[in-house]
């Protein structure tokens, strides 16, 4: 006779097959409904970038993280921002034309969206600005500061070795030579056509009808739309209803932000104070090349 087994036993072999019977259960909806198109979901990302543009990649990752989720049907990009550094404002002009590929993104301009502020933005399908939204100031600027003078008041003398005549352009210890300025104004000459054709590319606009408000002038939500540069006049929750529309989405939205990544005090502490020293070194020793504009903010 085969042996009988222990009433314990049998006990723990029901619940570890119930356990396993729920667990594929539980694997296999979640797999059904996070890849599923006919999930219901009634989720719209919502991105903020403020302030000057200097370090892209939490803009980035937050937009890779809501184009994966198939539950965010649409996203808002909220821009608050003069501008800042024209490779950050690229990076996240580019990541937000591969995100409208697979999923509409609405941009939403606060109180200030210009220069890089107004290059991110016109990568959206569709733009949407108060009346009296500053935004604009489709241009590039470079900013030198000269302290030879002061040098010489206090008796201090520099001595540059350098491989090339251009090594140092723009060093605050010397002034710039007609040639260095040629060679400057070329630059920012292309890095301008690269904004011209990115706002036309953006916007479906022809390029010499960007060009010509491609002065660095600033605008008014109310002027952009007339020249195209924004679609609709509104404020944020005028831009939560057009993205309702667009993802198809009925009732109310439920908005969701980025999630916050833990950080301890005092790494808070001592990143806001390298940012504050890197900050006051570079702005006012170092020449920056940048989308931004420089009118109050």
């Amino acid at each position: 006779m085969p042996a009988k087994i222990h009433p314990v036993l049998t006990v723990f072999i029901i619940l570890g097959a119930i356990v396993l019977f729920l667990g594929i259960i539980t694997i296999a909806f979640n797999l059904f409904f996070k890849s599923s198109d006919l999930s219901i979901s009634n989720k719209i990302g919502v991105i903020h970038i403020e302030g000057i543009i200097s370090d892209p990649e939490p803009v980035l990752s937050q937009l890779v993280e809501f184009r994966d989720d198939r539950r965010i049907k649409a996203i808002i990009l909220r821009i608050d921002s003069p501008g800042g550094g024209v490779g950050a404002s690229q990076e996240i002009y580019s990541e937000v034309r591969k995100t409208n590929r697979t999923k509409k993104v609405i941009v939403s301009l606060g109180g200030t969206a210009a220069s890089g502020g107004y290059y991110i933005a016109s990568a959206g399908d569709k733009i949407v600005a108060s009346p009296g939204t500053l935004t604009g100031s489709i241009g590039v600027i470079m900013e030198f500061i000269q302290i030879q003078e002061l040098f010489k008041k206090i008796g201090v003398n520099l001595e540059v070795l350098k491989s090339g005549e251009y090594k140092d352009i723009g060093s605050p210890y010397r002034e710039l030579t007609e040639k260095d300025r040629g060679l400057l104004i070329d630059l920012i000459s292309d890095i301008q056509e690269q904004f011209i054709n990115a706002v036309a590319k953006g916007r479906n606009m022809p390029v010499e009808k960007v060009r010509e408000i491609a002065d660095g002038r600033i605008l008014t939500g109310a002027m952009a739309k007339d020249l195209g540069l924004v679609d609709q006049l509104g404020n944020f929750r005028d831009a939560v209803d057009l993205a309702k529309n667009m993802a198809g989405i009925k009732g109310e939205a439920d908005l969701v932000l980025p999630k916050k990544k833990g950080i301890r005090i005092w790494d808070l502490i001592f990143q806001q104070a390298t940012k504050a020293i890197n900050s006051a070194v570079n702005d006012n020793l170092t020449p920056q090349i940048e989308y931004r504009w420089s009118g109050p903010y």
